[in-house]
């Protein structure tokens, strides 16, 4: 994966792009630091097609409220109050 500088991506936006089609993924680097990916639109859909969905996504969608996400309370047994090892 070829790196470039913000500026030479944003000075030569189109060879830039080319590369990422034809090339693949191209990183963008700013002061010397990994910044960005650009990738191609058919990888990108494959990879967010293949992502797991986030916590936020499964607490919110309604096929995830099931007892299964959560072990029933008082499952875990506790020592009574004062006696610690």
């Amino acid at each position: 994966m070829k790196a470039w500088a913000v500026q030479d991506a944003k000075a030569r936006f189109s060879e830039f792009l080319d590369a990422c089609l034809t090339q693949g993924p191209q990183m963008v680097t700013r002061r010397g630091a990994e910044a960005a990916v650009l990738v191609p639109a058919t990888e990108w859909r494959r990879l967010h097609a293949a992502a797991i969905p986030s916590l936020k996504e499964l607490l919110l969608s309604d096929t995830a409220r099931t007892e299964l996400l959560v072990p029933p309370r008082g499952a875990a047994r506790r020592r009574p109050v004062g006696q610690i090892r």
